[in-house]
């Protein structure tokens, strides 16, 4: 039995691995896809402190070897359920079952995608979803922002900041963010607006390089060259498994603070699944800190 079984291999899953282990825990972490979590899409990551650049692969990797050479065991499995059962916890996979004391949920969050072909494809090669972390890579260069909400427009702006062009390609006849950033919007004379109008098809041979699109009420089609595109229609956690130990908000997030703490003793969650206001791979390190040293405080009073 472990003491400390970890649902997420992201930034906050493997910090409380790290964090776990150096307290004398032991430490099984599932994973059901990719060792990094979101942090993988960014092909160059310049806001990490200490470190001028990397790939989010790279850092992944590093921070997976750490975790095993502190001796966690990392398996690839996808977790269905957490049961309490008192003082002893039951994680249930698709593969099988592992007994525990304590379980921390660092499930992440997924971006909503368009659903068009090709997608996954072009992610790292043209298609992005985060501004702060990848806006700079297009300097004085065009791109185009998917969505019309407060991210979208914020993505937005700051990319005008940088980049020879911006344009907007909202679903909507009318942008739904909020009336102050529509206010800085239109003081950006290198940002276009495109209304009514959707994505059917990414081009491009390695990497991404126009979009095809059509006017929701018309039909008419048209062609977009781009250098990038920046995808900000939401996120979207992926909890729902795990209600029963952990409330959730009305968006589906884990309804708890920087605690990072659940109604359930011996259950605690961290990173960008649970409410907050800045989603950042430093808040998700600090997430998963807290939550490791909370669950180790937890296991000492049994």
């Amino acid at each position: 039995m472990y003491d400390i079984v970890i649902v997420g291999a992201g930034p906050a899953g493997l910090t409380a691995a790290l964090y776990a282990r150096r307290m004398g825990k032991t430490v099984l972490v599932l994973e059901k896809s990719t060792f990094g979590g979101q942090i993988t899409f960014s092909p160059k990551v310049e806001n990490y402190p200490g470190t001028m650049q990397m790939s989010g692969n790279e850092f992944a990797d590093r921070l997976v070897e750490q975790v095993l050479a502190q001796g966690a065991d990392i398996e690839m499995e996808t977790v269905t359920a957490v049961e309490d059962r008192g003082t002893v916890k039951l994680v249930t996979t698709e593969e099988g079952s592992h007994e525990c004391r304590s379980v921390i949920i660092a499930a992440g969050v997924r971006h909503r995608q368009l659903g068009l072909p090709r997608e996954n494809e072009f992610v790292g090669a043209g298609i992005s979803y985060c501004a702060v972390c990848d806006g700079a890579f297009y300097k004085g260069q065009h791109v185009a922002v998917i969505g019309g909400g407060n991210s979208a427009l914020q993505e937005a702006i700051l990319l005008a900041e940088t980049c020879s062009k911006v344009t907007i390609v909202q679903n909507l006849p009318f942008l739904t963010g909020e009336q102050s950033l529509q206010d800085v919007l239109a003081t950006r004379k290198n940002i276009e607006v495109i209304l009514g109008t959707v994505v059917t098809e990414l081009t491009g041979e390695s990497e991404l390089t126009g979009l095809e699109l059509r006017k929701e009420e018309s039909g008419e089609t048209s062609t977009l060259s781009v250098d990038g595109m920046f995808v900000a229609i939401g996120l979207e956690p992926v909890n729902e498994a795990f209600r029963d130990v952990a409330a959730l908000d009305e968006r589906g997030y884990f309804d708890t603070d920087e605690a990072c703490v659940t109604k359930t003793p011996g259950v605690f969650v961290a990173g960008d699944c649970r409410r907050k206001g800045v989603r950042q791979i430093t808040t998700a390190i600090a997430d998963g800190a807290t939550a490791a040293l909370a669950a180790c405080r937890y296991l000492d009073t049994l």
